[in-house]
């Protein structure tokens, strides 16, 4: 086994620390007996150095622009799998063949409808409720209704839960946006597909026959296979701390979607979309950018460039040809030209290209979700629900853990020192 040695200087004493061997990717030091070694604990704002787990699920890396599910590339996976498909190797680790795709499917059909009472939960809401805000209360509900399989130790529980989720949380985020516009919400239909049921239960109305477009379909299908996983994100490690106290599932992926909810992570194709509409025109694409390139102004280009890939985000390569696509089937958008003027731009100015401003995932999501229909506020809800299979996944990884523990992260005080309370009379 490799060895990397600590040495503390102020004493000259000296240990070996292992070092883990990855499938994929780097190496990482097993640091969990350097405070008592040692008496010191390490320094990772933002964890940008640390590897919170060991997981056997998604790698991605960030210089060659690679993601992959259980080994397999995302581009393959997007253009020979539906979602579901995705949804069923993520959780048993292996894709499945066709009788195991069609019985998957049959118990996430058999589950797609939310209980009558958590339907009228959402009477309420006021009427301009923000759908996140929704979403994230009607799930953390769910164990007040689905609470006869909460034995988290129990395998069969763990993978119903996980069912009842991919397949509710369509008909939640249906029932969040009817709510938003004040229609009724739609029931889910048994001959649709997972992403043609949820563009139905948004956009059919009673007395009203609605069509579901293929290439909607397909379009909705290939975004959530591509936001179904993506390693050990913000949202991801909320699910994994919160799951580690053994509190219910239901409970921990309410934590991961309030976490997304933040305009950093997955509210960035809707800032996208904000920004386009900002600019407005050709004709300020250049003013816009100037101000982008100083500093003092405070202005961000939104949807280009990634926290994790360097070069380009693999995502964004699938889904500009599914952009176009649906463009082209749906009407023009007048924020495609900006996007793709905004594109060509921050590809050949040196500026954009040192800093490695490229589009990421976000940038054309965000255009694909509006030519669709789906209201910005929205955009957010969307991500949850294919991300929720990562999630579950996730949790049920972290629970079946030989030496699973509660999360407990450590800090660098740097408050008051020690001092004495003094009386009231004392106090100024």
């Amino acid at each position: 086994m490799t060895t990397i040695t600590f040495k503390d200087d102020a004493t000259g004493k000296a240990v070996q620390m292992p070092v883990l061997e990855p499938t994929h990717g780097q190496a990482v030091v097993d640091i969990g007996k350097l405070a008592k070694e040692f008496g010191y604990f390490t320094y990772d704002p933002g964890f940008m150095s640390t590897a919170s787990c060991q997981s056997a699920i998604t790698y991605l890396d960030g210089d060659k622009g690679e993601l992959m599910y259980r080994g397999y590339p995302i581009e393959q996976l997007a253009e020979q799998c539906n979602f579901l498909e995705v949804c069923y190797l993520l959780l048993y680790g292996e894709l499945p063949n066709a009788e195991k795709k069609r019985i998957f499917e049959t118990s996430i059909a058999r589950h797609d409808r939310i209980h009558e009472n958590l339907r009228r939960f959402f009477h309420g809401f006021n009427y301009d409720a923000h759908p996140m805000a929704m979403m994230t209360a009607a799930v953390s509900s769910l164990s007040a209704f689905y609470h006869d399989r909460l034995n988290i130790h129990d395998y069969e529980h763990r993978m119903v839960t996980a069912r009842r989720l991919i397949a509710k949380l369509p008909a939640i985020a249906a029932a969040c946006y009817k709510h938003s516009i004040g229609d009724p919400s739609i029931y889910p239909r048994e001959d649709l597909s997972y992403t043609g049921n949820l563009l139905y239960m948004m956009f059919s109305r009673p007395g009203k026959h609605y069509e579901v477009n293929p290439v909607a379909d397909r379009a909705m299908d290939i975004l959530f296979t591509l936001h179904a996983d993506h390693e050990q994100n913000a949202s991801t490690s909320t699910v994994r701390l919160a799951g580690s106290s053994g509190t219910n599932p239901y409970a921990a992926i309410a934590a991961g979607i309030a976490c997304l909810w933040g305009p950093a992570h997955g509210g960035a194709n809707e800032a996208v979309i904000k920004m386009l509409d900002q600019i407005g025109s050709l004709s300020n694409v250049e003013s816009f950018l100037s101000k982008v390139k100083d500093k003092n102004s405070g202005v961000r280009l939104m949807g280009f460039g990634h926290r994790v890939y360097k070069n380009f985000d693999p995502r964004a390569k699938i889904i500009k040809d599914i952009c176009h696509q649906v463009l082209d089937a749906f009407g023009h958008d007048p924020r495609l030209e900006l996007a793709m003027r905004l594109e060509e731009i921050a590809l050949s100015d040196p500026y954009f290209i040192e800093r490695k401003l490229y589009p990421n995932v976000d940038f054309y999501s965000g255009i694909i979700y509006s030519a669709l229909g789906i209201p910005v506020s929205m955009f957010t809800v969307m991500f949850a629900i294919a991300r929720t299979a990562g999630w579950i996944t996730h949790w049920m990884e972290m629970i079946t853990e030989k030496d699973q523990k509660i999360g407990r992260p450590r800090q660098l005080y740097v408050g008051e020192a020690r001092r004495r309370v003094p009386s009231l009379i004392e106090r100024k």
